[in-house]
């Protein structure tokens, strides 16, 4: 092997944990306490578990689901120092504890941000941790249990806020935009609207990209459902697979109850060489690509991301790879537009041998809120362990296909030298101001989607005014029940619309053809 500088950073241990409600041996762990299996199975993994311990000197936590909003209130309580309280339990003092932004980007940005910190002497010995019981607090609170997960832990604690800016806008969210599902619809109906597809022939488009990705969930120890299905399965509407918002099935977006948790350890070579860890066990960051999109509304075609195709080049140039050159992939799937995106981008074919998974994806192996890509890296690196030599990507996605981080992983060692060459950030473009929230006139639709509220079915459209070429978000009219079939009957995409503001500030739509 080529010699390896004593500050070259390298990932030398990972670690998964998880459990059912169904399992025999059960124990309805806190997010602290699956974190804790996690971190310490990375620290075993490493070869060299009781000496590193004392030697991590920063742990960076991904933020859980229950505390990525402001004045979200954990039902069971939490830590108000989660990285420390894994920790401590792990025995380590970190000099530096972390809490990172929302948004699933978020352990493949860790690993660069701190691969680099390492190369500058900025930092030894890294722990990335996160972790999720949000089938807990369900399992839990539905047979009337409370327990307090609550601790306080004293120390320093670097909390990087929310980063919620550029998900939602004011009138996305007034027009019924208000979560990932119908976000992420609009986005895939404008996929099939770009190429030309009919409802049916979309619908098996999205079957055949999950299908093999719940094989591989089904021989995962730790996904939430290791069942393998057909794609006529994930697509077929019934009671158990309802459409959550059109085009989607239940079966199509990302599980959210799940009881996960994954750990990174990251150190410098010299380090690890101090430490004993057997050279087989390292895994090298060849590059790092790292950008954030437009708001929903300003994207010049919602049907694309190209901030995280960007992106995902740039990791492979900085790492002097190409698309063909790597030999396995895990792309975030919390739905089926994100992983398309990334396809149509690098020109994959969804049918590429290599697959797209090493998890099983969001829907099948879990989506473990911030964490999910966490899992993957650890993947990954076992996977890489395996095949010396080979590349991998790790592609992650956060928020409303709004931040994207990518990494191209090996055990071949990479230069550090000069981290600048490993790990970039592309610059936001500016905001071509395609957005009014007052529409009046006539229209073209451009996406949509049919979501199921307690007061009826909502169609949300997202339309074109004909005279500026101006973007809007509106509704149908409440009680308007012919639009709503109209809808339904018709493939809304491409129709011309009238649309006018009602006095509640609220557009409403009608088809004009």
């Amino acid at each position: 092997m080529c010699p390896v500088s004593d500050h070259t950073p390298v990932l030398i241990g990972v670690g998964q944990a998880a459990e059912r409600p169904t399992d025999p041996d059960y124990r309805a762990l806190s997010p602290v306490a699956l974190a804790v299996e996690a971190a310490q199975r990375a620290l075993a993994d490493a070869g060299a578990a009781d000496e590193i311990a004392p030697w991590i000197d920063v742990v960076a936590a991904i933020r859980q689901f229950e505390i990525s909003t402001p004045g979200a209130k954990p039902p069971f309580g939490a830590s108000n120092n989660f990285p420390r309280s894994v920790a401590h339990r792990v025995g380590a003092d970190p000099a530096r504890a972390i809490l990172e932004i929302t948004g699933g980007q978020g352990p493949q940005r860790l690993v660069g941000e701190f691969c680099a910190a390492i190369a500058a002497g900025e930092a030894e010995t890294v722990l990335l941790v996160g972790s999720e019981a949000m089938s807990t607090v369900l399992h839990l609170s539905a047979k009337g249990e409370t327990p307090d997960w609550s601790e306080t832990v004293e120390g320093e604690l670097e909390d990087r806020g929310y980063g919620l800016e550029g998900m939602f806008t004011p009138t996305l969210i007034k027009h019924r935009v208000r979560g990932a599902i119908p976000c992420y619809a609009l986005f895939e109906n404008a996929r099939r609207g770009r190429l030309g597809e009919s409802r049916e022939a979309y619908a098996q488009d999205m079957g055949a990209l999950f299908e093999p990705f719940t094989k591989v969930a089904a021989a995962n120890p730790f996904a939430a459902a290791p069942i393998a299905r057909t794609a006529a399965e994930l697509i077929a509407v019934n009671e158990r697979n309802r459409v959550v918002a059109d085009p989607f099935t239940r079966m199509l977006v990302a599980r959210d109850q799940v009881n996960q948790a994954a750990a990174v350890l990251l150190t410098s070579a010299g380090r690890a060489r101090h430490l004993g860890v057997p050279r087989e066990r390292w895994v090298f960051l060849h590059g790092q690509g790292d950008g954030n999109e437009l708001t929903p509304m300003e994207r010049p075609d919602l049907s694309k991301s190209p901030a995280a195709i960007d992106a995902a080049k740039l990791a492979l140039d900085l790492a002097g790879k190409s698309a063909a050159d790597i030999g396995l992939f895990d792309l975030y799937s919390c739905f089926p537009i994100a992983v398309f995106n990334i396809l149509d981008g690098l020109g994959l074919s969804p049918a590429d041998p290599r697959g797209f998974t090493l998890t099983g994806g969001l829907p099948y192996f879990g989506g473990a809120g911030n964490n999910y890509s966490m899992h993957a890296i650890a993947e990954a690196v076992s996977a890489l362990r395996a095949r010396p030599g080979a590349f991998g990507f790790i592609g992650a996605n956060g928020g409303m296909l709004s931040k994207y981080s990518a990494g191209v992983y090996s055990t071949e060692p990479a230069d550090w030298s000069d981290p600048a060459a490993r790990r970039a950030k592309l610059p936001t473009p500016p905001e071509p101001g395609l957005e009014v929230d007052a529409a009046e006139g006539s229209a073209r639709l451009e996406t949509y989607t049919i979501t199921a509220e307690k007061a009826g079915e909502v169609v949300i459209a997202i339309g074109r005014l004909d005279e500026s070429g101006k973007r809007f978000a509106a509704n149908q009219v409440e009680g308007d029940a012919e639009t709503l079939a109209a809808a339904k009957s018709r493939d809304p995409l491409g129709r011309a619309i009238r649309v006018h503001t009602d006095a509640e500030d609220r557009n409403r739509f009608e088809f004009a053809d």
